[in-house]
């Protein structure tokens, strides 16, 4: 697990290293974290770490709930270091040293921490009520991930994530990542999207081509 020096707080916002071809990705939003290593020009996704997060001074932690590369550090609290240098956080582990640089601040309206509340299945909608499984939704500055996980069993189903942009109750993907099956990389996709009663209800095609009409609810981490 990654070990940060922490000078100021880490604002919400997506930060990106680079080296070469491959990416590590830090999405931050209503006190959630989730880092992601992936190569989209090769089409290879690494792994996915994250939690919720709090901060406090200068010292920032996270509760694990997912790792993909180790689950054994799933239910622990990491604590974070890291150096605030205008708009990009220098990050030392024990045997490197990166930068990571903020992308430009993208405010849309769906912003948030999101947990799948509904789905409709034979023009039906069924609710999903709350359990230790769930998909959450990190959309933060044009960014996007899900994330289906049982932090309870250690379980982990799939990520996936990239751009996003919504506009006019238009919602369109561009696929970074696919834990699940690479081709989809690249892919563009577009959605439905509406606000109604702090919900955000999702229809459209999925990745695979299938009908989906799905209800997102504001999840506030633990």
């Amino acid at each position: 697990m990654l070990h940060f020096q922490a000078k100021a707080q880490l604002g919400e916002g997506a930060y990106i290293s680079q080296t070469g071809t491959s990416k590590n990705l830090i999405l931050i939003k209503d006190h959630y974290l989730s880092f992601i290593d992936y190569d989209d020009s090769k089409k290879q996704f690494g792994y996915t770490w994250g939690g919720p997060i709090q901060q406090q001074g200068n010292n920032t932690s996270i509760m694990i709930e997912y790792d993909t590369k180790d689950s054994t550090h799933i239910g622990k609290t990491a604590n974070l270091y890291f150096k605030i240098q205008n708009d990009a956080i220098q990050i030392k582990t024990p045997d490197s040293e990166r930068i990571f640089k903020r992308q430009k601040a993208i405010a849309q309206d769906l912003d948030a921490l999101w947990r799948i509340t509904g789905r409709q299945q034979e023009a039906k909608m069924h609710e999903i009520p709350k359990a230790d499984r769930k998909t959450i939704k990190i959309l933060v500055d044009g960014y996007f991930q899900w994330i289906a996980i049982n932090p309870a069993q250690k379980g982990f189903y799939g990520t996936g994530g990239g751009y996003y942009s919504f506009k006019n109750n238009l919602y369109t993907e561009k696929i970074l990542f696919f834990s699940r099956d690479n081709t989809r990389v690249g892919q563009e996709l577009h959605f439905n999207g509406k606000l109604e009663n702090n919900e955000w209800h999702h229809s459209g095609k999925s990745s695979k081509g299938d009908d989906i009409y799905e209800i997102w609810s504001k999840e506030l981490a633990n």
